[in-house]
């Protein structure tokens, strides 16, 4: 049954609205960080720049410490996603085809710590990483960040698991392969999709973290992007063309991720969510 022309029409007006609303903040900040200082202060908002300087972006490479904090972010960033992926894999495994005493407590367990705040434990971790001598160090924001997103990872990958149909790695044994060959010639293979779905979520969430940075690394060179962000202000004045293009560099490797993967990203997180 065709519908007709008004129906399809308020769906998609509604999603060209809904699309503009959450793109423009997007859009306002590259344009702000490519506009002539006069442009961004005048009176009257200039939606498009037509006087594009580079200047604000120069401004930001040549900061303090920038190129050592980006380092210092892609490290805890790439070190949390990997580890998390690796442990997160094994366990999705073994709780997607292996029956034990416990399994469904554990699996309560998971969801209860994707839904609580960390934020409550912020005390306890900030004694911990003290007692333990390792205030400004990479290390222990790169544990607690694996920490952060295992929980999601695990369930994901437990879903996309329960998947693939356990015919094909049976077959594979019966062929000859062991459980591990079977899992790394058959199963692996089969869930990029959800393995792109989880490193995705667990790249923003590392990329963007502030709090715990901001607590447990006071030493400038030992910090990330997100707090160097948040003082830039304090750095340049009122020069809000610099802070817009601080932003931008800040949000070019989430914006270039997520297009690359955003297919077997969205196909990960659907299976993920409804299999199993």
């Amino acid at each position: 049954m065709k519908r007709s022309p008004m129906a399809r029409l308020w769906p998609n007006a509604t999603a060209l609205v809904l699309f503009v609303v959450f793109t423009f903040p997007v859009y306002w900040m590259f344009a702000t960080s490519l506009k002539p200082t006069g442009d961004i202060i005048a009176d009257t908002p200039v939606f498009v720049p037509t006087d594009i300087t580079f200047d604000h972006f120069r401004k930001a490479l040549d900061a303090d410490h920038f190129w050592t904090l980006v380092g210092n972010s892609l490290t805890v960033t790439v070190l949390a996603v990997v580890f998390s992926l690796v442990i997160g894999l094994l366990a999705s495994f073994a709780l997607a085809r292996m029956r034990f005493r416990g399994r469904r407590g554990f699996l309560l367990t998971f969801m209860i710590a994707q839904m609580a705040p960390w934020e409550v434990m912020v005390i306890a971790i900030y004694m911990i990483v003290r007692d333990a001598d390792l205030l400004n160090s990479l290390v222990p924001l790169t544990a607690f960040y694996m920490i952060m997103v295992l929980p999601f990872t695990i369930l994901t990958l437990r879903g996309y698991v329960a998947a693939v149909p356990k015919e094909l790695e049976e077959s594979a044994m019966v062929d000859g392969c062991t459980r591990r060959q079977a899992f790394v010639k058959v199963i692996f293979p089969l869930l990029a999709p959800g393995l792109m779905a989880t490193s995705l979520f667990g790249f923003i969430t590392a990329w963007n973290e502030f709090p715990l940075v901001l607590i447990l690394n006071k030493d400038a060179e030992k910090q990330t992007l997100p707090l160097w962000l948040s003082s830039f202000e304090t750095t340049f004045g009122d020069d809000w063309g610099a802070t817009m293009a601080a932003a931008s560099l800040f949000a070019i490797p989430i914006l270039v991720l997520f297009v690359y993967l955003q297919r077997k990203a969205v196909s990960g997180l659907t299976s993920g969510a409804v299999k199993g």
